[in-house]
């Protein structure tokens, strides 16, 4: 069961609109192919009730009314009437699983807590809706109130409860103490359905989803990004990972979606999936070590069950200061270039004097590389961007008007964008339909700038584009953002021409 609408939106910071969390409930349900969402908590707002409303209408047509949950609380049939309006058919119902909680929180007896809790369920079958139980803080139960969490169990195993959720609510579970735990809750009560929901307070979520599905759970909770509060939930994309390579466990998850999923939710949610996050970050099928490229060359001596390939990804390797004649050849295959292993021996050499200044040295810097070390003769530099005049006042759309040399010959437009490097490319757009020249598709721009930096600090900006299905970056450095971006175009127009010209493919020295 996915929470990522639910749990996950408890980030700090993390706010859905309505449309948004329809895209994403679609994208978990019909690609991902995930069992269960939950995609909110009652009573919380307007917009969350117009979400939920939404997104059940959704299920309802495409036969996954039951697939969708809601949380509701013990507060009589004010939740259930919340979700029932809102198109709801899964409450899961917030209980206390400690002593503490119930005591403190709720200033009720155990007993009264039993009582109420029937009383909800009896009334969600009258509006024939299924009923899941969290045991909230069931963790600290076990630990300290363990004959409270049976009693619970003991009072509410015969009533008609589809699953018992049991949460580690604060993160403080350790790999042994989850499986102590889950089994012996299961083995008490091996009719019914456990579900698993860890938090990564101490970065254990993951290993202990590991530990609780050993122990015999039916269920596991997870968030795509690993989104929730405080330091968050399972990311989904790990707990897939060692289910299937770890455990043997068979689920009906389309691995392959998961990258999607993942950037879809760092672009709703402005919460940036880290570089190094296991299976969907943006470096872990990255190698930088020539020796791991070398041993990948003889026989994939470095790679491991967790291909890329599988979660919609491929295999890099990085550029840098510790880049071996492997990694070259490696990167050159990405462009159809063959050289010789004198000019192999000089590229390498030159990539790494680059990364012992911290320079960023990217794939798409290669050409450009070979062409500073084996001279101009490879690769023809045939467009400059000659001069450009960016205008921008208040009031108005700003403007730009370009002039570029391609073969010699001086081509000029002007027009006008949202900004001024959206004017500066559909100047360059009009200049390319004009000559009947292709311009790719821009996918992700980048900024940044050193840490403490002043306002006239240089500006990095690296740009994504989608040419012929294939993807690259060029970068560019200056101290005004727009020039950096119109840098990193100019190297762009060169890249693609060479490869038009499949001058880049053909090189052999």
């Amino acid at each position: 069961m996915d929470t990522t609408l639910r749990d996950g939106e408890q980030t700090q910071g993390v706010s859905y609109s309505p449309l948004e969390k329809l895209h994403i409930a679609k994208l978990l349900l019909k690609d991902l192919k995930v069992d269960r969402i939950e995609v909110a908590s009652a009573r919380v707002s307007k917009g969350e009730f117009e979400a939920i409303r939404q997104i059940t209408e959704w299920a309802r047509h495409n036969n996954l009314h039951r697939n969708v949950e809601v949380l509701g609380f013990v507060d009589g049939d004010v939740s259930l009437n919340w979700i029932k309006d809102a198109g709801g058919k899964v409450v899961n119902l917030l209980c206390k699983g400690s002593l503490r909680h119930l005591e403190k929180q709720l200033r009720k007896t155990p007993e009264r807590h039993v009582s109420d809790i029937k009383e909800i369920i009896t009334k969600a079958e009258s509006f024939d809706m299924h009923v899941n139980i969290y045991l909230e803080d069931w963790s600290n139960g076990m630990i300290h109130s363990e004959e409270y969490v049976f009693y619970m169990l003991d009072s509410l195993k015969d009533e008609n409860i589809k699953r018992f959720m049991l949460p580690d609510t604060l993160g403080i579970l350790n790999p042994e103490q989850t499986y102590n735990f889950c089994k012996k809750v299961i083995d008490r009560y091996p009719s019914l359905h456990f579900d698993f929901h860890s938090h990564n307070d101490y970065d254990l979520a993951v290993a202990n989803v590991f530990s609780a599905v050993r122990a015999g759970v039916k269920g596991i909770h997870t968030t795509l990004n690993g989104l929730g509060e405080r330091a968050g939930n399972a990311p989904l994309s790990s707990v897939i990972g060692i289910l299937r390579d770890q455990l043997n466990a068979e689920t009906g998850i389309n691995e392959y979606e998961i990258t999607k999923a993942s950037k879809l939710v760092e672009t709703f949610s402005g919460i940036r999936i880290p570089v190094n996050k296991p299976v969907i970050g943006e470096n872990v099928f990255t190698q930088t070590s020539g020796v791991h490229a070398d041993g990948d060359t003889k026989d994939n001596l470095y790679y491991n069950n967790l291909l890329p390939e599988r979660f919609g990804r491929k295999r890099k390797y990085a550029l840098g200061k510790q880049s071996g004649k492997a990694t070259i050849r490696k990167n050159l295959e990405e462009f159809g270039l063959s050289l010789s292993p004198e000019s192999v021996n000089k590229v390498t050499q030159r990539v790494i004097e680059l990364g012992d200044k911290k320079e960023n040295v990217t794939t798409e810097d290669l050409p450009f590389i070979i062409a500073d070390v084996l001279g101009n003769e490879h690769i023809n530099y045939k467009i400059f961007i000659k001069n450009y005049s960016l205008s921008l006042s208040y009031g108005l759309k700003p403007f730009a008007s370009v002039q570029i040399e391609i073969d010699g010959n001086l081509y000029q437009e002007t027009s006008s964008g949202d900004g001024q490097y959206d004017a500066f490319m559909k100047a360059m757009r009009l200049i390319y339909d004009r000559i009947g020249k292709e311009l790719p598709l821009l996918t992700d721009y980048q900024v940044s700038i050193p840490p403490g930096g002043k306002t006239d600090a240089l500006v990095e900006t690296i740009i994504s584009w989608n040419y012929h299905d294939k993807e690259f970056r060029t970068k560019g450095l200056d101290a005004d953002q727009t020039e950096s971006a119109i840098k990193a175009t100019e190297k762009m127009l060169n890249l693609i021409e060479g490869l038009n010209g499949n001058e880049i493919r053909q090189v052999v020295v």
